[in-house]
């Protein structure tokens, strides 16, 4: 069961919660409904990430614990809170990330926080590792300058 609460009107933020699954199609449709069509696919790869490691390595996939999503979009910027129910995890912030560090290919996890870092334009983890802040920018597109014809 997926619940969802409508926005404040003051802060705009609305919120989502679901038990522990890796049945996502639903809660990823229902979070994409904003996003432009330019940024869809990489955007639903980096939600998908992180709300896979909420369920399965934050709660293990107990379905007795939730995944709760907060999430805003302005002008300017798209957010998601990401919080679980787990123990967290120590998670180092890095300023850059070294991609020849990535796991090899054949490891079944490993990708996923380098993964956030290249599609988000900022991630933040709370300091127990059980919330991420996730942000996009809309890039904004300059108008081209209107063309002026002297008459002389």
């Amino acid at each position: 069961m997926i619940a969802i609460s409508l926005p404040l009107k003051k802060m705009n933020w609305s919120t989502m919660s679901f038990a522990s699954t890796l049945y996502l199609h639903p809660v990823l449709d229902l979070l994409m409904a904003k996003i432009p069509e330019e940024l869809q696919v990489e955007i639903r790869l980096g939600l998908q990430e992180a709300l896979v490691n909420a369920a399965k390595h934050g709660n293990k996939l107990d379905p007795t614990k939730r995944v709760v999503v907060q999430f805003s979009a302005t002008k300017e910027e798209f957010c998601w809170v990401i919080s679980d129910q787990g123990t967290g995890f120590g998670y180092q912030c890095k300023d850059t990330l070294n991609l020849t560090e990535l796991p090899p290919d054949e490891a079944e996890h490993g990708r996923g926080l380098c993964l956030l870092h290249q599609i988000f334009d900022r991630v933040n983890w709370n300091p127990e590792g059980t919330q991420v802040k996730l942000f996009k920018q809309l890039k904004k597109t300059k108008k081209p300058e209107p063309l002026f014809c002297s008459i002389d």
